[in-house]
């Protein structure tokens, strides 16, 4: 290898760096903590990475390295290992599970923008709930306007933004440790963190809520095309991953720790209102609480809120244009697909499918106008992103098997396992473990978030096979 082939080589720990950046967020510690009892998600963690994540993290290397010439995605790799029908779906699924996400990203960005400004939780939450609603759909038309300009500098500057959020969530794991040391007279919890304690309840609450963790460690085959860019990838490409499964791992418990000083899981769980202000504002109340130990009062908070207010405005944009761009324009699968939502505008954007996402998502937001409280439906918008988010995770496993199954006639550079048996046992159980957390997930105490959470992944799934249908009987007119 020449130097300049090495000088274009990433290492496997800045691999690791690159995918952890991806996977994980402060959101992801709090969500586990808030709906797992507090410190118990710590069992769960450790069995969500060790069973589920590693396995995932690799079978999509290998997936990687034996397409990396394909920038679809997981739609290029079905269309290579079996039709471009089911590549079709797996992009279709893709750009669904994004229609629940978009819509809460204006709640997100709202509640940001209320804590920057009012400093608490009770005002934003004082506000009827139809009103926010209306402002998150004007929130939602004002990305979809944004997507059509096609600002790509724009959307790599929020990109930066959404960075700043995440670093400083590793910032609060190591300030709050030093906490303590600093300022010993603060209040402080001390959790009990026994052995015993740490065991969870595996109560029907338990297992419909495992879709949250499934959901906090998925979509790291968004570095798929990085594999055979790492150094040596049969041996770089699974240490990278082995380093961001620790990595991952040792945030999540230490954040988990962290926030067991902070926070009584009895006082979450005292009511159903209690445990949805946490759902909503925990994130934010972990920084404000860092501020006081460190006598500095709101300014962790104000700046963590202040870099989410553009951060969730930049996944926004970005969730409206990216997917949308991987279902119309993947040329496999055009042919599945009505002609008018190729329709482009001047800008090379896909106009009528930012209709699409402006109607599909609208309407998510609007039918929680009927939601009572604020903090309700950002509740019940984490356990609908978890319901459907994940299901685009099947056709990774789905592909992976299909993979495996032309072992002979697809070469790979890297393989997770050479025995053919072990690997599909892996596809099959990820799939398996995915789609029965997206079933039990939909339940939920609350008859309208479980008609939500039911009905949502349904109507979407449903209009998948509407479309192929649609775009066959418009080619058969146009033949006649």
């Amino acid at each position: 290898m020449s130097n300049k082939e090495k000088a274009t080589k990433i290492s496997w720990l800045t691999l690791a760096f690159m995918a952890f950046s991806t996977v994980w967020g402060f959101g992801n510690i709090t969500n586990g903590f808030v709906y797992f009892n507090g410190p118990q998600v710590i069992f769960s963690w450790i069995f969500m990475f060790v069973l589920y994540f590693i396995p995932y993290a690799l079978m999509v290397g290998e997936l990687g390295s034996a397409f990396k010439n394909e920038g679809g995605g997981v739609s290029s790799w079905l269309h290579q290992t079996t039709n471009a029908k089911l590549a079709y779906y797996a992009g279709w699924t893709y750009w669904a599970c994004h229609i629940t996400y978009i819509a809460s990203k204006g709640s997100g960005f709202l509640k940001a923008l209320s804590w920057a400004v009012f400093r608490n939780a009770e005002t934003y939450d004082s506000f009827p709930t139809r009103y926010i609603q209306l402002a998150t759909f004007c929130i939602l038309l004002l990305g979809c306007y944004i997507a059509s300009l096609g600002l790509n500098p724009l959307k790599k500057l929020l990109t930066a933004a959404g960075t700043c959020t995440f670093v400083m969530s590793l910032l609060y794991i190591v300030m709050m440790f030093a906490a303590p040391a600093i300022n010993p007279t603060a209040e402080y919890v001390h959790a009990n963190l026994s052995f015993s304690s740490l065991i969870p309840n595996f109560n029907v609450t338990y297992f419909t809520s495992l879709s949250i963790l499934v959901f906090a460690v998925g979509g790291c085959e968004k570095i798929s095309p990085y594999v055979n860019k790492v150094e040596n990838p049969s041996k770089g490409f699974p240490r990278g991953m082995i380093a961001l499964a620790v990595m991952v791992v040792t945030c999540a418990i230490l954040g988990t720790l962290a926030m067991s000083r902070m926070f009584d899981p009895a006082v979450i769980n005292a009511s159903a209102e209690s445990f949805n202000a946490y759902v909503a504002n925990s994130s934010y109340w972990a920084f404000q609480k860092l501020g006081q130990y460190y006598h500095v009062g709101d300014l962790f908070m104000i700046i963590y809120a202040l870099c989410n207010v553009i951060s969730q405005l930049a996944v926004l944009i970005l969730s409206i244009d990216a997917p949308l761009r991987m279902l119309l324009d993947n040329e496999h699968t055009k042919q599945f697909i009505p002609q008018a939502l190729h329709k482009v505008n001047a800008h090379g954007v896909h106009s009528n499918g930012i209709k699409m996402v402006a109607v599909l998502s609208g309407s998510i937001i609007l039918a929680q106008s009927f939601v009572p409280g604020a903090a309700a439906v950002l509740r019940q918008l984490t356990k609908l992103n978890s319901v459907c988010m994940p299901m685009r995770y099947l056709w990774v496993f789905a592909a992976y098997i299909a993979l495996r199954n032309a072992y002979d006639t697809i070469p790979a550079e890297y393989r997770f396992v050479k025995n053919q048996a072990v690997a599909k046992f892996f596809g099959g159980w990820c799939f398996a473990v995915t789609a029965v957390c997206c079933v039990l997930g939909m339940y939920d105490k609350d008859p309208f978030t479980f008609a939500l959470n039911v009905i949502t992944p349904v109507v979407l799934t449903v209009l998948g096979f509407i479309l192929p249908a649609l775009a066959k009987r418009e080619q058969t007119a146009a033949k006649k």
